[in-house]
């Protein structure tokens, strides 16, 4: 009877229980009690309602979205408790586990700076000496066949037959003859200052027999340059017979672009590989900064000291240089904890308990492992250093920040400006505009491949021709457009750039006459080897060119070269030959 009582108690609490709706369902413990334990239905109030499709659209209350939609719910318990703003996503241990996600903490460091570019290999020119001789006379025997023998110190170099060492060396005799010490000291003086070996006075004083020729030696060893004489040549004290350089030390000459120009001083450690001799690497010094800005290339040249005892480095040699500058402390993150979308450079923080936010922040200076930042984190912060695109695309879902094509609204961004070594295939002149083979840009994730580039007004466009390979500076815009904003062409190609295109012969219409300076400001035609359409140019006008030729609205026929960026009118024909194109 009294198990009866029971399930009936049970059944009427369980009809109370259903008509008040205030308890969700009913527990046992276990199987051995009785007691009954309540938990209560009411939920979580949302905290505000989203947009499905636009995640900067909130409201305080449901809803529709702009887009006719149904306003998403979002609540508390969704943020782990607490309430981060719009962005805050929130995920389970598990997850975070699977997604395999690694945090990092932010803190300051020494960040290392490098300056990567290219170098050429030349002569130590305080070791670099050149070959005069005292007097003039005849090569009667040359030694030396050809720049770039190797001699050592000891070694004979040349024959010379002069007049004037035959007289020396008769007036020292004579003044042994007398046996007059101020004479012989004063004539052996006369000998040494002409050059005449030791070994040759003292053979001289023994045997008592003037030479008609005498052989000069190498004072020290090295290696021969600028050959400039050959048996039977004549030669006089202001000639430079040739050039002996020594190759224990080397120095590099490197350009470095204006921007980074702060970065560089002397003493800095500098490491260099040549193509030549792949995976060796040289260490060297900042010797020298050079104290201005190359006003074509603008760049900054910079001077720097290698060992050479094997004398593996040769002159001329092109080598890539990379200057490690002095590190400095910064706000830093690994590198691969920034994502970069173009408008903006952005991180997922980590705010604990299972929550991420993805937040802007503004990025300085890179090095091989990490990131300057600039704003937007504080040192103690942690962010995510892996799956962190993930992240970042689950909190946009929600977040208050504005995405990749789109300007970001709390900073500028600033063009992204590197360096990269380039070939040229065509050239359209008129648009200003270059099409190049590029090698891969690993900072923009751009492979190796052909692609058109503007060129920017501040680039001298008419050294640019096919064929020729440089390194370029290329900038990008806020907008994603690229230039091309510096060139630099290594030495071995200027020559050969500046063969094809030192001069033009065209015609054109004299604008303006600048007779005090000669100037002249001429409308002239294209210059199809040149590539150059035509357009408004001033000239300087050769010295021995008449100025009065030069009148305003005279068309003219004239020859012109390049002389160091400058334009020098050679030739001018007067005469009315207007649909002349430049040759």
């Amino acid at each position: 009877m009294s198990n009866k009582v029971n399930v009936l108690s049970l059944l009427v609490l369980g009809v109370v229980v259903g008509a008040i709706g205030t308890f969700s369902y009913i527990s046992l413990r276990g199987p051995a009690t009785d007691s009954i334990q309540v938990v209560t239905a009411e939920q979580d109030k949302p905290l505000y309602w989203v947009a499905p499709m636009d995640p900067n659209y909130t409201s305080d209350k449901p809803g529709k979205s702009p887009m006719g939609m149904d306003l998403i719910p979002v609540y508390k318990k969704e943020l782990g408790g607490i309430d981060a703003g719009p962005g805050t996503i929130m995920i389970s241990p598990e997850v975070v586990n699977n997604l395999g996600v690694r945090k990092v903490k932010v803190k300051k460091g020494l960040l290392h700076t490098k300056i990567e570019t290219v170098g050429y290999v030349k002569y130590d020119e305080d070791l670099l000496t050149h070959v005069h001789p005292r007097v003039e006379g005849w090569i009667e025997k040359l030694y030396v066949k050809a720049a770039g023998d190797r001699i050592t110190a000891g070694q004979p170099l040349y024959q010379l037959y002069s007049p004037t060492l035959v007289n020396a060396q008769e007036e020292y005799l004579r003044a042994l003859e007398r046996n007059n010490q101020r004479l012989i000291q004063a004539a052996m003086e006369r000998l040494k200052a002409l050059q005449v070996p030791d070994d040759a006075i003292t053979e001289l004083k023994k045997s008592r027999q003037v030479k008609q020729n005498i052989t000069f030696f190498a004072s020290e060893g090295g290696v021969v340059d600028n050959l400039n004489i050959r048996e039977g040549f004549y030669v006089k004290p202001g000639n430079t017979l040739f050039s002996v350089g020594n190759l224990d030390q080397v120095w590099v000459d490197a350009e470095i672009f204006e921007r980074q120009s702060s970065l560089v001083s002397t003493g800095q450690t500098v490491s260099m590989t040549l193509d030549y001799l792949p995976g060796k690497v040289w260490n060297g010094k900042v010797d020298y900064v050079y104290p201005t800005i190359d006003s074509k290339t603008r760049t900054l040249k910079a001077r720097l000291r290698f060992d050479n005892r094997h004398w593996e480095l040769k002159p001329n040699m092109f080598a890539q240089v990379t200057i490690h500058a002095e590190g400095e402390k910064a706000l830093l993150v690994p590198k691969e904890a920034i994502i970069r979308t173009g408008s903006s450079d952005r991180v997922v923080l980590a705010l604990g308990a299972g929550r991420y936010k993805s937040i802007s922040v503004k990025v300085g200076r890179y090095d091989e492992k990490f990131a300057e930042i600039l704003s937007g984190l504080s040192e103690g912060d942690r962010v995510a250093s892996s799956a962190q695109f993930l992240l970042d695309s689950e909190s946009s879902k929600s977040s208050d920040f504005k995405r990749m094509n789109s300007q970001a609204e709390d900073e500028i961004s600033v063009p992204s400006t590197i360096t990269v070594e380039a070939s040229i295939n065509s050239l359209m002149a008129g648009h200003r505009m270059v099409n190049m083979d590029h090698q891969a840009i690993s900072e923009w994730n751009w492979p190796a491949m052909t692609m058109d580039f503007t060129v920017a007004d501040s680039v001298n466009f008419s050294v640019l021709k096919p064929g020729l390979t440089l390194r370029v500076e290329l900038s990008k815009s806020d907008d994603g457009n690229v230039e091309v904003t510096a060139i630099h062409i290594p030495d071995s190609d200027k020559s050969q750039s500046n063969d094809s295109g030192n001069r033009a012969t065209v015609s054109g219409v004299v604008n303006s006459v600048m007779a005090g300076h000669r100037m002249v400001n001429i409308s002239r035609g294209p210059i199809e080897k040149w590539n150059e359409p035509a357009s408004d140019v001033s000239f300087m006008v050769g010295k021995d060119l008449d100025m009065s030729v030069f009148k305003v609205g005279a068309m003219l026929h004239f020859t012109f070269e390049n002389r160091d960026g400058q334009f020098v009118i050679t030739n001018i024909n007067p005469m009315q030959m207007s649909g002349i194109d430049g040759e």
